[in-house]
């Protein structure tokens, strides 16, 4: 990031504590205006207006949420677990709130740029697991321990195909900084040599934040919320704040790894306000993609999401791992990253189709099966 006052000044715990700060500020914002831009794209998609009413075009709408959850009464059941129940918003926040510091938005602005950033992002990104499983049993509520149970399940199944997917980015780079796995990108973006991990990090970034339609864990017609349906006003809204703060460095992070992020098209040098137009587009790309996802596909079953998780993605992540030590080793042509991908994409594309298809086809099997047996014994 850019030198702040503690910088200037030499006090190290100042300059930490603004950097701090700014990461709040921004994040706050962000989250305001993601709020209103899902529900602006979600309504546009099925034909409504969406927020309106709320200052000019309904901008002032996240705002307006903001300040009732904030001034909103925060109860907590009777018979909670009072420090497990008031840790856990904190648990699942903190983590994200700390991904943001290893995120480069440009080559010069970011708040820490760190050798091993990409490591770092994918083991502080897990700790989030213990808030919802914190939540669900201090919550005292059958709801919310099944919602927790759920989301742990859900989060650590996910996390194997994730960390696989940029593992492989990493191989091809041969670095774990961000900056420098985008910097060698100038010329062609990894999602060119890597389209199945470029697809995989979407989908098990969906699973990670709990979204549609990965939003198994907090179901309002299964579990009524899950692990957060105990939580009110300002803790509710630290749940709110963590997932679309997520949203936000997933997104900037899939820039940063699959479609050059602050470098391609413009090559190695482009100029730093165009720097970070091209990160702000590409983020913007991969937060409509999420945001079309939501509102596209209905949710899935918990077998089907599991069984979908250990049977296709994590085979194929292995598999895409394994040829890209091929390449890299043998020093084939770069090419044959893409053929290889490419080949195991559409592999796992045709294998989800006959999942669906098969899954389309089970209640007719179902009542077939029904059918006979009352047959049968009509006929005994």
């Amino acid at each position: 990031m850019m030198p702040v006052l503690g910088y200037w000044f030499g006090i190290a715990w100042l300059d930490a504590i603004l950097r701090l700060a700014v990461i709040a500020g921004v994040m706050t914002v962000v989250v305001i205006f993601l709020t209103y831009a899902e529900r602006k794209v979600i309504a546009r998609v099925q034909q409504r207006l969406g927020p309106t009413r709320t200052g000019p075009a309904g901008l002032l709408q996240g705002v307006a949420d903001a300040l009732k959850l904030v001034l909103k009464e925060d109860l907590r059941p009777t018979t909670a677990d009072r420090w497990v129940f008031e840790l856990a918003p904190f648990m699942v926040f903190v983590p994200v709130f700390l991904t943001f510091v290893a995120v480069p938005f440009t080559r010069d602005l970011g708040v820490r740029f760190l050798s091993l950033g990409l490591f770092y992002i994918v083991a502080v990104s897990s700790l989030n697991i213990v808030g919802f499983i914190m939540a669900g049993w201090g919550s005292d509520n059958k709801y919310a321990l099944l919602g927790g149970v759920r989301a742990a399940a859900q989060m650590i199944s996910y996390e194997v195909p994730l960390v696989l997917t940029v593992l492989g980015v990493a191989m091809v780079a041969s670095s774990l900084d961000i900056r420098v796995i985008t910097e060698r990108q100038d010329v062609v973006p990894y999602i060119v040599w890597q389209p199945l991990a470029f697809v995989v990090f979407i989908i098990a970034g969906l699973a990670e934040m709990n979204r549609t339609p990965f939003d198994i864990p907090v179901a309002e017609s299964e579990v009524v919320g899950g692990p957060t349906v105990e939580y009110s006003g300002i803790r509710w809204s630290f749940f709110q704040l963590a997932e679309y703060s997520s949203l936000f460095v997933l997104s900037a992070l899939g820039a940063d790894l699959f479609l050059g992020g602050y470098i391609w098209p413009f090559g190695s040098n482009p100029p730093g306000w165009l720097q970070l137009i091209l990160i702000l587009v590409k983020t913007s790309f991969m937060i409509l993609m999420i945001f079309w996802v939501r509102a596209t596909f209905p949710r899935l079953r918990i077998d089907q999401l599991m069984s979908y998780c250990w049977k296709v993605l994590i085979p194929v992540t292995v598999a895409q791992l394994f040829f890209n030590g091929l390449v890299l080793v043998y020093r084939w042509p770069d090419i044959l990253l893409l053929v290889f991908s490419g080949a195991l994409l559409v592999g796992a594309t045709a294998a989800t189709a006959v999942a669906v298809r098969r899954a389309a086809r089970r209640p007719r099997d179902a009542q077939a099966v029904r059918d006979r047996r009352l047959q049968y014994a009509r006929g005994a």
